[in-house]
């Protein structure tokens, strides 16, 4: 049974922001909302530690040479001071082969700039912190820029800094992981405070 739990990549690397993407591996790793647990496997250049922007020191569960789409159901990349110093070119290149393989990649935050700078997000519908930070990256992708602050747009999930519980509904719809009840549900009670909808989260 263990062989048919799904397995989320996780990149991580120096600075990584650990809060953009702390909500979406909660609900993943624990299926406490969803009634599935996924395999939470974090991939980097190396296998040296690295240290989160919150000071949290991990220490990688895989390099990322080992990552192959076929082996995993989803990859995760969050913000990081490396995406603003036109780094983590390693990292778009596994997210291109996810996309070619028709899996899912989820990136917020600094992360977009990263797809961006790739040429990823040319042809896919996106958003980000604003568009001005990812037309500075020189990318074709302005028209197709949305402003939201989630948007799936086929195997892509994009968000922006501030939008960390949406960056999580929008990847567990795509997932098909909860309703659209439950998901509003989600969203109500983690970036609204609103407890009257918690029945409907846990229902």
């Amino acid at each position: 049974m263990l062989s048919m739990t799904k397995t989320a990549y996780v990149g991580v690397y120096e600075t990584w922001a650990d809060w953009e993407i702390g909500h979406l591996l909660v609900e993943l790793r624990t299926g406490r909302f969803t009634g599935e647990q996924w395999n939470i496997v974090t991939v980097a250049e190396s296998a040296e530690p690295v240290t989160t922007m919150g000071g949290l020191r991990v220490v990688p569960d895989m390099v990322l040479a080992d990552v192959e789409p076929e082996n995993g159901d989803l990859l995760v990349l969050a913000g990081s001071a490396l995406w603003d110093e036109a780094q983590g070119e390693a990292f778009t290149k596994v997210a291109q082969r996810f996309l070619e393989a028709g899996k899912p990649v989820a990136a917020i935050c600094g992360a977009t700039a990263g797809l961006a700078r790739a040429g990823l997000l040319d042809d896919r519908k996106h958003t980000s912190a604003v568009k001005e930070y990812l037309l500075a990256t020189g990318y074709q992708g302005g028209d197709n820029y949305v402003d939201e602050r989630a948007v799936i747009d086929g195997d892509l999930i994009t968000a922006g800094p501030d939008s960390p519980v949406q960056f999580a509904r929008a990847t567990l719809e795509r997932l098909g992981l909860a309703s659209d009840e439950k998901l509003d549900a989600y969203e109500a009670v983690f970036h609204r405070a609103d407890p009257s909808a918690y029945p409907a989260l846990v229902g």
